[in-house]
C-alpha cells in the first residue's frame, strides 16, 4: 500500500493547496499565497510521471511510471504503466485500487479511506494553513520550492515539498512519511484545464477481476 498511500499524500496538495490560508504568519501566508497563485484557475490537470520510494538512506527500493490524470473536485486517475498496469481512481465517491496482473480490485468509500491522510483536505474546503507550516524555500534545480509540515504529529508523514517550474507549472513533489522513507514524483508534459472524456474517472472492473471492499458492487 506504500505506492497507493504515497499518491493520495501526493493528490492531497494537488487539491488542497488551492484554498487561502486562515490565520498564518506573514511568511507562511506569503508562502500559501504564491502556492495559491500558481495554482488559482486550476479546474483539471493531465500529466506523465515518474515515482521513486527510497528508504532513509537514499537507497531505491520501487519505482514506477504512468499518466496522471486531476478534475476538482475529488476525482483523479493514476495509471501506472512500468513496472506493471495498475490503476487507482477516484470517482468522487469512492477509490479504486486495481492490478491487472493480480485480476484483483480493491474499492474502498473516499471518506474512510482519506481520512487518517491529508487528502482529507481534497474536497477544497479546508485552510492549508490550519493544517500545515508553510515556508517557501531557496529555487533548486530550476525550481521554486515550498515545503509544507504538518502541524499535528498524529499521521503517517513528515513533510511534503512541491517544487514550480519557471512557467508555474508543477512539476516535483517530495515526500517523507514516518518510516523515513521518500516517494518523489516529477511530472513532465502537463496540460493544464483540458477537456476529459465523460467516463474517464469510472471504472468497471473488468470479467473475473475479484473485487474486494464493502462496497464493491
Amino acid at each position: 500500500m506504500q505506492k497507493a498511500r504515497s499518491v493520495l499524500f501526493a493528490l492531497a496538495f494537488l487539491f488542497a493547496l488551492r484554498a487561502l490560508p486562515g490565520a498564518a504568519t506573514p511568511g507562511a501566508a506569503s508562502a500559501a499565497a504564491d502556492v495559491d497563485h500558481y495554482l488559482a484557475g486550476l479546474s483539471s490537470w493531465s500529466a506523465d510521471f515518474k515515482q521513486t520510494i527510497s528508504d532513509g538512506h537514499g537507497k531505491e527500493l520501487r519505482s514506477a511510471a504512468g499518466k496522471f490524470y486531476l478534475e476538482r473536485p475529488g476525482k483523479f486517475r493514476w495509471d501506472y504503466s512500468d513496472p506493471s498496469e495498475q490503476l487507482i481512481l477516484a470517482d468522487g465517491k469512492q477509490i479504486w485500487f486495481y492490478d491487472k496482473d493480480l485480476a484483483q480490485a480493491n474499492v474502498r468509500d473516499m471518506d474512510s479511506t482519506l481520512a487518517s491522510t491529508p487528502a482529507m483536505l481534497l474536497s477544497g474546503t479546508g485552510s492549508v494553513s490550519a493544517e500545515f507550516d508553510i515556508k517557501a524555500l531557496p529555487n533548486d534545480g530550476g525550481l521554486r520550492w515550498f515545503q509544507l509540515v504538518p502541524k499535528h504529529p498524529n499521521g503517517d508523514f513528515q513533510l511534503v515539498r512541491i517544487g514550480f517550474d519557471k512557467d508555474g507549472e508543477l512539476s516535483s513533489m517530495f515526500l517523507a512519511d514516518k518510516l523515513d522513507q521518500i516517494t518523489q514524483l516529477s511530472f513532465t508534459h502537463p496540460i493544464k484545464n483540458p477537456k476529459f472524456a465523460p467516463d474517464l474517472f469510472t471504472f468497471v472492473p473488468p470479467a473475473g477481476v475479484d473485487v474486494i471492499g464493502r462496497n464493491a458492487k
